[in-house]
């Protein structure tokens, strides 16, 4: 079971332009900027908008064909969709809004289900509630339960997590994987949170201004972005022009004022640099502190290379406190980057 999508959708000046795939028992991400058409792509997929151009499939049954003018409506696609407000009907009770994408079942079989649900999901208890009266956490879950009632092939999750107190996202969010797992059709999530997606998906689609990337692994992101965007999407934040080096398997970087052993790749224009990758190091490049913020387990040092331009970006790094400790009170410290650590960017 796959569910693959090639398509296209203007919005005044915005073009939404996508290609990705998701297979079965698969948690895709979508990553990138507010405005980047994430969700849009959901909707698309959901049937609630209607691309200009392409293909959807799922499992086999084609959901949108441009050419051959096919176009599902959502009821008949099989496509789950978590709205980032969950969108429960508010006049239901948690037992009603599951029980209503159970029309499908004889009347007798209805309740029986609707309390399967209810278990699978721990909401015992909250049966005759109406969504006001429940936590954030339950009514993530009665969304849930809604939405597996309709016996989707695929599940979309726009920001499945961001309606929650910070305090219950980590416990919410290993209840969700846990849902996921047992669920083992394909999912498409959108998430700003790195971090959640990194350890709730393994393969990732950047959109970039409405264009999206090739999917590749979480890892391989993180390590080798290959574009600016797809860089500061993943987490990078120091970015700052170069050229090629004096010498073979060397980068220069002249508003920084350093030349840094690193291959050179073609078509490169950017450094990005990540903060924990740059370390102290007696025999590294000397650089001024400019700024030291503590935070509850690290401390982050914003530096500037001495000889570098007034207006160069600012180096981060960013330290253990126990590591932080160790070093010497003063005003410069010596720092290297790792070369495999050096991301060479396309703009």
């Amino acid at each position: 079971m796959a569910l693959t999508a090639r398509i296209q959708k203007r919005y005044g000046n915005f073009l939404l332009d996508v290609d990705f795939s998701a297979g079965s028992g698969e948690s895709l991400a979508l990553l990138g900027a507010s405005g980047c058409g994430k969700s849009v792509s959901l909707r698309c997929l959901a049937g609630i908008d209607r691309p200009d151009w392409g293909h959807i499939e799922l499992d086999g049954q084609v959901l949108y064909d441009g050419q051959r003018h096919i176009n599902l409506p959502p009821q008949q696609r099989r496509v789950g969709y978590l709205f980032q407000q969950y969108a429960l009907f508010p006049h239901m009770t948690v037992e009603e809004n599951i029980a209503v994408c159970l029309r499908q079942l004889p009347r007798s079989q209805r309740r029986q289900r609707a309390a399967e649900l209810i278990s699978q999901l721990r909401l015992e208890g909250t049966e005759r509630l109406r969504p006001h009266q429940l936590s954030g956490g339950q009514q993530q879950r009665a969304a849930l339960a809604r939405i597996l009632a309709s016996d989707p092939a695929a599940i979309l999750l726009d920001e499945p997590l961001a309606a929650l107190d910070s305090c219950l996202k980590r416990q919410l969010e290993e209840e969700l994987r846990d849902v996921l797992d047992a669920f083992g059709g394909p999912v498409i999530w959108v998430s700003h949170d790195r971090g959640e997606v990194y350890r709730s998906c393994r393969r990732v689609c950047v959109l970039d201004s409405g264009k999206s990337s090739p999917v590749t692994g979480f890892e391989e992101l993180l390590t080798a972005p290959g574009t600016v965007s797809a860089a500061r999407i993943s987490g990078c934040e120091v970015f700052v022009p170069i050229l090629p080096g004096p010498e073979a398997g060397t980068i220069s970087i002249p508003s920084w004022n350093l030349v840094l052993p690193a291959p050179w790749r073609e078509g490169a224009s950017m450094l990005g640099v990540r903060p924990e990758c740059v370390k102290p190091s007696a025999d590294g490049f000397p650089c001024q502190i400019v700024r030291i913020t503590e935070d509850i387990s690290s401390v982050r040092l914003s530096l500037h290379p001495l000889g570098a331009a007034r207006t160069a970006p600012l180096l981060q790094m960013e330290l253990s406190k126990s590591e932080w400790t160790t070093l010497p009170n003063q005003k410069t410290i010596h720092v290297s980057i790792p070369a495999e650590s050096l991301l060479l960017l396309r703009e």
